[in-house]
């Protein structure tokens, strides 16, 4: 299927452009993740590759340089060193985070004026994936699904009965050529409890929602005018005005009066109750690094006895201990007869925790955010 681009030249494969949001603070990896230098930043696999970059890589053999960004206005410098190969064009810079409602559908109205017939892919910048082989194969599929009328998402097969994700209902199977495996969508639950979710599971008829879409433009902002017609006005005017030296001006208006809402919300759930929205579900690893134990889960770095060890000159001596360190210091961390335990070490901050209680890492952020503790934020 990887030479549809050779054979066919009508192919939908032809019509595809990839799109990174590349937002979220990553609150649960502080003080690691910060404002100014967010999870996708970094290299939190040991993979030698950013969250970005790796995010880049994989679509490129799909889309080539056909890739646009969407990220903030603070982040342009770091985005750029780590994609030198992006252009300015396809750059789009948020002076103010509006989430994925805002940023996806502006990357959609900025395409849907380049090329109608667009057919977009939206990836998060800060998601772990493997074989990359597989997910390149469900994306093509998902390509080929909203070829025929679709917005697709490309679901995750559950391992766990995770209460963190949003669940989606597979239905009948579509028929589609070139895609074997698109099915109907039947509807979206958001984070049920573990009960529910494990009878999701059980079932074999759900995957989980990773936010991965791939539409045809038009039928994205279709469904954005039915549902949030003041989002739509303000995007279709900012897109416009994209290509054009009144960029700059036009966004810096409208921009800042945008609704904030979530694109699940404002495009998907409206349009599966519509039977516009497909799934291909995809059989390749995934992690969303929510937290320092997946971090650790995930990583290919050094180990020390049973410890993850994660930086660059990172100094750490165990003795019967295990769990994650952390470090972009030259500090010396001793661990010993200690189990499970997480410790981040910045040059300002200093987190200690433990692998069961690394979600609550979000909690100190907000209570410091409280605290006008700003400067460690």
């Amino acid at each position: 299927m990887s030479t549809d681009k050779v054979t066919s030249p009508d192919s939908p494969l032809n019509r595809f452009i990839a799109v990174i949001p590349a937002g979220g603070v990553g609150t649960r990896l502080w003080p690691l993740s910060r404002a100014a230098a967010p999870k996708f930043l970094h290299d939190l696999t040991g993979s030698g590759s950013t969250l970005l970059r790796a995010t880049y890589d994989r679509l490129e053999p799909l889309a080539g340089k056909r890739v646009l960004v969407v990220t903030g206005t603070a982040h342009r410098a770091a985005v750029c060193s780590q994609l030198p190969e992006l252009q300015d064009a396809d750059l789009v810079l948020e002076s103010e985070p509006k989430d994925s409602g805002a940023a996806i559908g502006l990357a959609a109205a900025i395409l849907h004026e380049r090329d109608p017939d667009t057919i977009m892919g939206s990836f998060a910048a800060d998601q772990v994936i493997s074989p990359v082989h597989l997910f390149r194969e469900a994306v093509r599929e998902a390509i080929h699904t909203a070829a025929a009328g679709k917005i697709v998402t490309i679901g995750i097969k559950p391992t766990h009965p995770s209460t963190g994700f949003g669940y989606i209902r597979a239905g009948r199977g579509l028929n589609i050529e070139g895609a074997p495996s698109a099915q109907a969508v039947v509807e979206f639950v958001e984070k049920p409890d573990e009960e529910v979710a494990q009878q999701y599971v059980d079932s074999g008829e759900y995957v989980w929602n990773a936010g991965m879409f791939v539409a045809p433009v038009a039928l994205m902002l279709k469904h954005l005018e039915a549902n949030q017609p003041e989002l739509y006005q303000g995007l279709q005017e900012i897109a416009r005005a994209w290509d054009t030296p009144e960029r700059d001006e036009v966004t810096a208006r409208v921009w800042p009066t945008l609704p904030k809402i979530a694109i699940d919300y404002a495009v998907a759930e409206p349009a599966a109750a519509a039977g516009d929205v497909a799934v291909v579900p995809g059989t390749f690893g995934w992690d969303d690094v929510g937290d320092f134990a997946s971090v650790g889960r995930l990583n290919s770095a050094r180990e020390v006895d049973d410890v993850t060890v994660i930086g660059n000159g990172a100094r750490v001596f165990t003795e019967n201990a295990s769990g994650v360190v952390v470090s972009d210091t030259k500090r010396v961390i001793a661990l010993i007869g200690i189990k499970d335990v997480v410790i981040v070490d910045t040059g300002d901050a200093l987190l200690v925790t433990t692998k069961q209680h690394s979600q609550r890492v979000k909690a100190a952020v907000d209570a410091l955010k409280a605290s006008g503790d700003f400067d460690v934020l």
